[in-house]
């Protein structure tokens, strides 16, 4: 039922892309990524950038892949959702 409590707390008019994480889902989501490797160069993209790339393609259904206007960490994002077995 929306009751003014829960209509705030899903309230994503204040984020970049209705798409993106709040703050709440990403201090759910962050614990479950690995860190970086040991060794090498280090990891050069934002993960949260990363999640939000893979929340828009979700929700929206586009070939990132394909588009040249979208950031980088979106076209990060198709490739580690690809990669995934599900």
């Amino acid at each position: 039922m929306w009751t003014s409590k829960n209509r705030a707390r899903y309230d994503r008019s204040k984020l970049r892309y209705p798409s993106d994480l709040t703050d709440d889902e990403w201090g759910l989501v962050e614990p479950l990524i690995p860190p970086g490797k040991t060794g090498g160069g280090k990891r050069t993209v934002i993960m949260r950038e990363v999640m939000n790339g893979l929340m828009y393609v979700l929700s929206n259904r586009l070939s990132v892949a394909r588009d040249p206007e979208r950031p980088a960490a979106e076209k990060l994002g198709l490739r580690l959702l690809r990669s995934v077995d599900l």
